[in-house]
């Protein structure tokens, strides 16, 4: 294994595990971090890729890891999710604002948008760690679950490791200087989300007015 220094920045944080322990810190990072525990798992799986470029491991065999401890990681939330997630939000919700009408309402934006959802999750700090468990919490069907959350960690696993393996220590630079332009992206998220939320709103006012229109008023029968 290479020494830290040859992983700059924030990557140099996870150099010694990974110099210690190698696939076996992939695995148990990912993991846990895959089921609700704050860790650096996307952190140590570009750190490993980069390593790999360097010949100092294996790009495929970080790959599969990566793949198997992120989807066994999920599932494991799942199963946490559905088997206790309810009960606490039932009785600790209240103290974060988690009604029990607010459980309801996600239950069914799960049921239109989850698939999706748990696809790009994977990508997002914060939904990454915990849409297993909502998943499991919102009471998702297993199956469907497994089958969007095991795209969605392809997905997640192929970008980074490639990007990670091809531009190596390049990719720490090119991220921080990513970073001075976040809140720029963010707005123009947040203003992306704006404009389709205001098309869409004004969508469906159209095609309900069109139905009123189409329907007509009611004619009464004569006597």
């Amino acid at each position: 294994m290479p020494p830290t220094a040859d992983l700059p920045g924030f990557l140099h944080s996870v150099a010694p595990i990974l110099d210690r322990w190698g696939y076996l810190a992939i695995a148990g990072v990912i993991g846990v971090e895959s089921f609700g525990v704050p860790a650096p798992g996307q952190t140590i799986m570009v750190a490993a890729s980069i390593y790999a470029g360097a010949g100092r491991m294996n790009i495929f065999v970080v790959a599969v890891i990566s793949f198997v401890a992120a989807v066994i990681g999920d599932n494991i939330g799942y199963w946490i999710g559905l088997r206790g997630g309810r009960k606490a939000v039932h009785r600790w919700g209240k103290y974060i604002f988690v009604t029990p009408a607010r459980l309801e309402r996600a239950e069914q934006f799960f049921a239109r948008r989850g698939n999706g959802i748990i696809v790009i999750a994977r990508f997002i700090d914060g939904l990454r760690q915990l849409n297993g468990v909502i998943a499991g919490v919102t009471k998702m069907p297993w199956k469907t679950f497994t089958l969007y959350n095991a795209i969605g960690a392809a997905l997640w696993v192929g970008w980074w490791t490639t990007v990670s393996y091809l531009l190596g220590v390049h990719l720490v630079t090119i991220i921080e200087h990513a970073h001075r332009y976040k809140w720029l992206a963010i707005g123009l998220v947040v203003l992306a989300i704006a404009i389709y939320v205001t098309l869409h709103v004004r969508h469906i006012r159209k095609r309900r007015a069109r139905a009123a229109t189409t329907a007509g008023p009611v004619e009464e029968n004569p006597a």
